[in-house]
């Protein structure tokens, strides 16, 4: 039987399966169903539906979003991408930030907006993805915040402890602070000069051309509608899920 659409392919199958709990010699039970679980959560990702939506041939939608719950607390999602990463390309590291429109059920809900990383900006209530990414535009680390929040403020947090050659970034990422700690790192700051400096500083053009594969990554991960759109109150469960597309990212 083909693979059905938002599933798993066999290959990318293979290439976690053994970064995921519930193996044998793991305590507890053993997750025979890891993979018909992971596809539950990527039909919901992908096709931005309800979880009570969720097919039967997934399960009953309340245990397979408790166990997508479980392992947002328990920090699998993210695991499983940086395990993921480690094959990554240093040559340039490449930082920028997106905007996604909060649904209005993401506000709902006892508390609302408050300390959920949503904020209000020029398109409304919004929540922003700031991103770290390698040479070939795969992303490497996310920082997620309210929409209002500046890119640079940012930066430091998403190189620290970084590798790299150079570091691409558009003129938002332009000052002499954060030039300063891409220089701490040995790496070449290749940012174009904001226009209020009096004097201006070159930068690589021929390298800043690559900037724009990170910008590609964000359009690919906005494929994945439960990306594009935040319906979910919690940002620990918005974060699970911004793990899973990446790692998707990755196994392509």
């Amino acid at each position: 039987m083909a693979a059905k659409r938002y599933e798993l392919s066999d290959g990318q199958w293979a290439k976690i399966v053994s970064l995921l709990p519930g193996k044998v010699g793991d305590p507890g039970r053993t997750g025979s169903d890891n993979r018909l679980f992971i596809n539950g959560c990527l039909w919901v990702l992908r096709s931005g539906a309800h979880w009570r939506d969720l097919p039967e041939r997934y399960g009953k939608w309340k245990t397979v979003h408790k166990r997508f719950s479980r392992w947002c607390h328990a920090g699998i999602w993210e695991q499983v991408f940086e395990t993921l990463t480690a094959d990554r390309d240093n040559q340039y590291l490449m930082i920028d930030s997106t905007i996604v429109r909060a649904h209005q059920q993401a506000a709902s809900g006892k508390g609302g907006p408050r300390n959920q990383a949503l904020g209000r900006s020029r398109g409304g209530l919004t929540t922003k993805i700031h991103m770290l990414a390698d040479a070939l535009g795969r992303p490497l680390r996310f920082i997620v915040t309210a929409g209002q929040v500046g890119d640079i403020t940012q930066a430091p947090a998403l190189l620290e402890g970084q590798i790299g050659n150079a570091v691409l970034a558009d003129k938002a990422y332009d000052s002499n602070a954060l030039r300063e700690t891409i220089a701490d790192m040995g790496a070449e700051a290749v940012i174009p000069s904001n226009r209020s400096r009096k004097i201006i500083i070159p930068h690589d053009e021929l390298a800043y051309i690559n900037r724009n594969r990170i910008e590609r990554c964000f359009n690919r991960m906005k494929h994945f509608r439960r990306f594009a759109t935040r319906y979910d109150r919690r940002t620990i469960h918005f974060q699970g899920f911004l793990y899973l597309v990446a790692a998707m990212i990755w196994l392509r």
